[in-house]
């Protein structure tokens, strides 16, 4: 019996070691449609090995050392074309690439490697997924502003990330940061995005101040490697930036908050021929007639209206046209005509005026000695401005220019309120740390923002309030002595009063309790004090 037990060990163990040593292996691969794969070998092929790669046990490739025979697809199992000039085999490792895979090619990859002592064999399992309806649509923008077309990926230490417009290297993201790049770095002879391309650590790419010539198609390729298998993804962007043309009329939606205000741009230096008119819902609010000389705004261009009631402003040199303290009821279509001796545009701006969330109007509360951080809210853009005030003080800035970032009495040198206790973050949310009962008051973020089309200038409001505990450190830790002082006095009464209660007691009630009591004090003839009470006789009877 322990014999027979033996053998099957032995022969399991050598089982074991034909799998594992010999025998093959499975790696599972998950890849993107349009992706592009490499499984590597991990040999250095030479003369007498024979290297065979088969999908779903038809044979798609093959590399025969002794007989110098190399195929791929088609040439391997002629009426096989599934991979139609899809497939790359290495010639010095036999490495097999799948270039372009569809959801069809989704499967188990064997490869089978026969030397002239030893043999191998490994599968890969691939798992094709479809790709995102997000990473189709097309990313539409304003000219002016900025987008960010996200990579959605977490960049490992070796990825390569390179992103291309219309086929042309705009940037490239390593592990090296000597050979990271952007726009004319990485192509000495296109400067199309000069200083208007930035990348981050995951690979999003951002262009700031767009043009209606950054309208195309950018491409994000990813290339990540392993032992194993080395993998390339492309990510596709269909990029959009509206724009006004010369003649003719566009249409821009703006999106802002109420108590907002916005400017809108024209674009043009007016001169003595232009005439710039404003429309609301095709209502006259606001022209300049420069042949003329004539300038109104609301009222004084149509008697009885009164809208926007002192809420409008007009630039005499530009025409462009500010909204302050923005409503819901200014929600629509405001047209600007420009009438000029030789030519003549229009642009449509679409407010959407929203409400401010509850949230922004709720207090913040917070205990004296606390902090507390106002968040911002906001995905701060490079050429944002971000103000914060006290009580319409000026206590923090936070701009594109380092330098000209400030907090208290940085920005403001006559005030120390807050001295080394408020501190800001790059999203532009405020912390004030150790707070005071005299910090609660109003606290207001302005945020202006500006591209070539419009300004926008939001307010966010915090009340605070610090509650105040009554009471001063010093006068708490006052209370805190004078209550120990107490208890210690209390505790010593009580050992007094104890230890006077004991001295006095009678000698035999210590007796009757079981008590032992200590030796009196003998007198000058040596008789106790208890026994002179007693004429020397000792205790009484009881």
């Amino acid at each position: 019996m322990r014999l027979l037990c033996n053998s099957l060990a032995g022969i399991l163990f050598l089982l074991d070691q034909v799998a594992s040593g010999v025998g093959s292996d499975k790696l599972s691969v998950s890849v993107m449609e349009g992706d592009s794969v490499i499984f590597h070998t991990d040999v250095k092929r030479n003369q007498q090995e024979d290297i065979k790669w088969y999908f779903s046990s038809t044979r798609i490739a093959q590399i025969n050392g002794a007989l110098g025979f190399i195929s791929t697809d088609v040439q391997c199992n002629k009426g096989t074309e599934r991979f139609r000039d899809r497939l790359k085999l290495d010639h010095q490792t036999g490495s097999l690439t799948i270039m372009n895979i569809t959801n069809t090619d989704s499967g188990d990859y064997k490869l089978k490697i026969m030397g002239s002592t030893s043999s191998s064999e490994r599968t890969f399992n691939v798992i094709v997924k479809s790709v995102p309806a997000a990473e189709r649509d097309e990313v539409k923008t304003n000219e002016g502003e900025s987008v960010t077309l996200d990579s959605g990926e977490r960049r490992k230490p070796n990825d390569l990330m390179t992103w291309f417009f219309n086929d042309t290297l705009i940037a490239r993201i390593t592990g090296d940061p000597n050979k990271t790049c952007t726009d004319v770095q990485c192509k000495d002879d296109d400067e199309r995005f000069r200083d208007r391309v930035m990348v981050n650590q995951t690979g999003s790419l951002t262009i700031t101040n767009t043009r209606n010539t950054d309208s195309g198609l950018y491409k994000l390729q990813i290339k990540s490697s392993s032992s194993s298998f080395s993998m390339t993804r492309v990510k596709r962007f269909n990029v959009t930036v509206f724009v006004a043309s010369g003649v003719g009329s566009d249409k821009l939606s703006v999106s802002v908050m109420e108590g907002d205000s916005v400017i809108f741009h024209t674009d043009v230096k007016r001169n003595q021929q232009e005439d710039i008119k404003w429309y609301f819902s095709s209502t006259r609010i606001a022209q300049i007639n420069g042949a003329l000389g004539f300038i109104c705004t609301d009222v004084q261009c149509n008697k009885g209206t009164e809208r926007f009631r002192d809420r409008l402003k007009l630039d005499h040199q530009t025409g462009s046209l500010t909204i302050m303290n923005i409503t819901n009821t200014d929600s629509g279509d405001y047209k600007l005509k420009i009438m000029g001796s030789t030519s003549s545009s229009e642009r449509t701006f679409n407010v959407i005026v929203k409400s401010v969330p509850a949230a922004e109007r709720d207090e913040v509360k917070t205990n004296e000695g606390e902090s507390v951080t106002l968040d911002s809210g906001e995905r701060r853009k490079p050429n944002d401005v971000m103000t914060w005030f006290f009580n319409d003080t000026l206590i923090a800035r936070i701009t594109g220019d380092p330098n000209k970032t400030c907090t208290d009495v940085q920005c403001k040198d006559d005030d120390e309120r807050f001295r080394d206790r408020v501190m800001v973050n790059q999203t532009g949310s405020l912390t004030i740390t150790n707070t005071r009962n005299t910090d609660s008051v109003l606290y207001k973020l302005q945020i202006k923002s500006s591209s070539s089309s419009f300004s926008m200038t939001r307010v966010k409001r915090f009340n605070v309030t610090v509650f105040d505990s009554g009471l001063s450190s010093a006068a708490v830790a006052g209370i805190v002595v004078v209550v120990l002082l107490a208890a210690a006095a209390v505790i010593a009464g009580l050992i007094y009063c104890r230890s006077k209660r004991y001295r006095r007691a009678p000698h035999h009630v210590f007796l009757l309790s079981g008590m032992h009591r200590p030796p009196e004090v003998q007198g000058r003839n040596g008789v106790t004090r208890a026994q002179s009470q007693t004429g020397g006789g000792g205790l009484e009877s009881v």
